[in-house]
């Protein structure tokens, strides 16, 4: 059963920012209500307080309503609730109306004038600040915030509200909404910022790994393409020698299946990169990058006096965690850690955001550093045990709790390289 940590746990940066977002504006609909609806009881007679609670808890459902289809809008997946502002609109207005009304013209007393008076002001700059959400021209958002101010000042004065009163309610009403529709408007703006700053972290991890296929073809095309144009010319002359009778012939085609051996081996070793990869580059290079992309980077340890062997298979464990880090999960720290002890080299990379799917395997399943769980033993942890395997190293990456992913990779050390890393 997913309790209250794992759900929020299991949200992405974006998708939390737009729930705080949205709870944020339902919460001022209970304010309103606790401000205009509640405080009633006990101060003017029971109907009247009653007729206040509902227009109160009306308008605040209309505010909540509105916030959240215009919070659609805003992220692109439905229509401008033009309708619902309108609606929400004219509720403001005949609310409003109605409360001042009720202060001016209904039952007297001191609670009556403070609570009617109170709701008056409270709906018109609730109604505004939540208009607010549903427009983009910067232009309208003033419009809203000094119509409603200017409709607050000439609908007191008709009905006897003394016209210093009236003066001050309109600018009250043009501060209060003010502030609530600047709220809403940059609201939004981060929300959308958000959004824009997580497609820019994933273009960010499918540009790493184009720019590696890109490595990739141009090293099989190094590889290839000479051995390949050396292959069709000795088989050019074999076919020539041969059409002569000259035994050569033979010669020129053993030639060619050494140099095709050759090619493939060199191709095997392209495809399983088993060439150098220096860990100290790598392990700066992890840090560079975690960091442009807004996460927290601790790197300890040293790579000095490691063999060239060893630190080729943990340089691609660090490249292929940080990879992972940050194409999956929500990580805001990552710690990655090189120790040498009782004859043995560990390194450890751990992150946080772990998604709520993890399990026992997750990181199987995506890859170092990941969060996920795809369901499968993904290409790249399986590659990074085969590269181990090379130096008798193992590997294992898994959740480790408190929404932590930790990669352990351990490679043996002789003796003699021991005294050489330890020197």
């Amino acid at each position: 059963m997913r309790g209250p940590g794992k759900w929020w746990r299991g949200k992405s940066t974006p998708a939390k920012v737009e729930t705080y977002t949205r709870s944020s504006f339902h919460f001022f609909a209970v304010i309103e209500v606790a401000t205009i609806g509640l405080q009633g009881f006990g101060r003017v007679e029971p109907w009247l307080a009653s007729w206040l609670l509902l227009m109160a808890g009306t308008h605040s459902a209309a505010c909540a309503v509105t916030a959240s289809r215009a919070l659609d809008w805003t992220r692109g997946r439905r229509a401008q609730p033009v309708r619902l502002l309108w609606t929400l609109g004219v509720l403001t207005a005949a609310i409003a109306v109605a409360a001042l009304g009720i202060a001016e013209h209904g039952p007297d007393g001191e609670g009556v004038d403070s609570l009617a008076g109170g709701t008056f002001g409270v709906v018109l700059i609730f109604g505004a600040g939540t208009l607010a959400l549903g427009v983009r021209n910067r232009r309208r958002v003033y419009a809203i915030v000094g119509g409603f101010a200017a409709g607050a000042g000439s609908v007191a004065l008709p009905l006897g509200v003394p016209a210093p009163e009236a003066l001050l309610t309109a600018w009250a009403v043009l501060c209060g909404a003010g502030v609530l529709a600047f709220t809403a408007a940059f609201s939004v703006w981060l929300l959308n910022a958000v959004y824009e700053l997580d497609a820019a972290r994933e273009t960010r991890a499918r540009l790493a790994v184009a720019e590696e296929r890109l490595r990739f073809g141009r090293d099989l095309h190094d590889v290839m393409g000479r051995n390949l144009a050396v292959i069709a010319l000795k088989s050019e002359l074999a076919v020539q020698l041969a059409r002569r009778g000259r035994a050569e012939a033979v010669e020129q085609m053993i030639e060619v299946q050494r140099i095709a051996h050759e090619s493939q081996r060199e191709v095997r070793d392209v495809v399983r990169g088993y060439r150098e990869v220096d860990l100290e580059v790598e392990l700066v290079g992890a840090q560079g990058v975690l960091t442009a992309a807004g996460i927290r980077c601790e790197l300890t340890g040293e790579p000095a006096g490691l063999p060239g062997e060893v630190q080729s298979a943990l340089g691609w464990v660090v490249r292929e965690a940080t990879t992972n880090v940050l194409r999956h999960g929500d990580a805001g720290r990552c710690a990655v850690s090189l120790r040498v002890m009782e004859g043995r080299v560990v390194l450890t990379v751990e992150n946080d955001g772990v998604g709520i799917s993890s399990g026992a395997g997750s990181g199987a399943g995506s890859g170092a550093g990941s969060g996920t769980n795809s369901g499968t033993d993904g290409s790249g942890l399986a590659g990074l045990r085969e590269r181990l395997a090379a130096v008798d190293g193992t590997l294992e990456a898994g959740p480790v709790g408190g929404g932590l992913f930790r990669l352990v990779a351990e490679v043996p050390l002789s003796p003699a390289e021991m005294r050489e890393v330890m020197a």
